[in-house]
């Protein structure tokens, strides 16, 4: 059985994470706390899920380094020497650290690596990312990473990626990309439902990570273990 500690237990993830896992046999809450909590109780956990705001993930991932304890991250709006801080833990402990823990969202991170390689320069990308209004992120993790990866491709390098940020009544979470020529346009589209498809993931991640040695690992690593 693993033991959970969640880390932003009253936020909409956070709920989400715990019903799910209380469901599940193969979890054990071992503690839930809010920023301002006494986050002593990471000394129970086997890992850490963490769903806060930057400057609580970090103050709660030097807990987990310190009681050797696993952490999955799913925290937004890290600033670069936050990013380093995560890096350096994964040193220490296992760390897995994704701007979103969909395993479907995942796939498209995938499907646009492969788009940007083959299709060239001669098609223009573009990010539409659509959130509820109370995201305090802008543009999203997710769209980052989807401009990262069209960026990477090679002849893209200095590609200018548009991304238009939505924020807009309870929408849970919807990313497109579009890459357009003068002759036709590809769309790549992934639409939560759900806050679960998120929290399902976080609990994936979880199961994976409690098996491996220090590292840093992302969700493509998850979806890799599934093959197996």
């Amino acid at each position: 059985m693993i033991r959970l500690v969640i880390s932003g237990c009253y936020g909409k993830m956070g709920k989400r994470i715990n019903a799910l896992a209380s469901a599940d046999k193969e979890f054990k809450i071992a503690g839930a706390i809010e920023v301002g909590d006494n986050p002593e109780v990471i000394k129970e956990a086997d890992v850490l899920v963490e769903f806060t705001n930057p400057a609580a993930t970090c103050e709660h991932l030097d807990l987990a380094v310190k009681y050797k304890k696993a952490a999955v991250i799913g925290t937004t709006g890290l600033e670069a020497q936050q990013v380093q801080k995560v890096k350096q833990a994964s040193g220490n402990i296992p760390v897995l650290f994704s701007p979103n823990m969909s395993l479907g969202v995942n796939l498209v991170f995938r499907l646009v690596k492969e788009a940007a390689q083959k299709l060239g320069a001669g098609y223009k990308a573009d990010i539409v990312e659509a959130h509820h209004v109370h995201k305090k992120d802008a543009p999203s993790g997710t769209a980052k990473r989807l401009a990262d990866l069209i960026k990477q491709a090679p002849g893209r390098e200095k590609e200018e990626v548009k991304i238009d940020s939505i924020r807009e009544g309870e929408i849970v979470g919807e990313h497109q990309v579009s890459f357009e020529s003068a002759q036709d346009t590809i769309t790549i589209k992934h639409s939560a439902k759900t806050r679960d498809v998120f929290a399902r993931g976080a609990l994936e991640a979880a199961k994976f990570l409690i098996k491996q040695k220090p590292g840093l690992y992302d969700m493509q690593d998850v979806i890799e273990s599934r093959k197996k």
